[in-house]
């Protein structure tokens, strides 16, 4: 099992990530936890203030050192075991699937909502264990980026999916993306046939699709992946082929 803090000044939106689809799953089986803090829970006065203007100027707010700071404190208590700080951010290290699963093998986690400017530089060096950034956009705040963090995690414990090979077989897994999928009918008048070999029956032969289906679609859509990769020479004679056919 694993917990989940989330210190955020919106704890109503995570009512999505607990009570809708897969991830709600996790939830009721009880193979995840989550609790959520607000930060305007320790703000000093009786307006709940929990920002304040940047120092040298500029506009925007940025969230004060101390409300944070308590609500990591409490979440740490609460939790009472050891757990990773992750700040949600558009400057942290991009989320991979790679990361996710390396998230999965913790017991806690303590996810860090931002709002306006961001938070105070302070709190980061001191408190935050790992930034981490879902892509190079920016949103409004880092509930968002939370809930897809947590979603990613939860669906790879466990019992969480009705056919752990789903989690496996996804894009990124290992390293690819997926392959295509069909349903019935097998004959559509609109759409046209689904490929033969998936209605043979040869399950030898269509993993052998699906898995250069995947190397076809990863290598025509991101490239860089591939690099990445150890593949072996049956792989790299299909890429080859591949290139061959593109410049073609």
């Amino acid at each position: 099992m694993i917990n989940f803090a989330a210190i955020t000044i919106f704890p109503e939106m995570f009512d999505a990530i607990t009570q809708y689809g897969v991830s709600a799953r996790a939830f009721q089986l009880e193979k995840a936890g989550l609790m959520t803090i607000n930060p305007r829970q320790f703000a000093t006065n009786r307006y709940q203030t929990i920002d304040d203007r940047p120092f040298g100027g500029g506009p925007g707010m940025v969230m004060m050192y101390d409300p944070l700071q308590k609500a990591i404190t409490e979440a740490k208590k609460r939790l009472n075991k050891p757990a990773k700080v992750v700040y949600l951010s558009p400057q942290g290290k991009p989320l991979t699937q790679n990361l996710v699963k390396e998230f999965a093998c913790e017991d806690a986690l303590i996810l860090l909502c931002g709002r306006y400017e961001g938070i105070d530089e302070r709190l980061i060096e001191r408190h935050v264990d790992e930034e981490v950034s879902i892509g190079d956009y920016v949103l409004s705040g880092g509930e968002l980026p939370a809930m897809t963090l947590i979603d990613s995690i939860v669906r790879l414990l466990p019992g969480v999916l009705n056919d752990q090979a789903s989690a496996v077989e996804d894009s990124f897994y290992d390293g690819l993306l997926d392959c295509p999928h069909y349903t019935r009918p097998a004959t559509h008048v609109d759409a046209g046939d689904v490929p033969a070999v998936l209605l043979s029956g040869d399950h030898q032969k269509i993993q052998q699709w699906r898995h250069q289906q995947k190397l076809k679609r990863t290598f025509l859509r991101r490239k860089e992946l591939i690099e990445c990769l150890c593949l072996s020479n049956e792989d790299k004679q299909y890429l080859e082929q591949l290139a061959q056919d593109e410049k073609q």
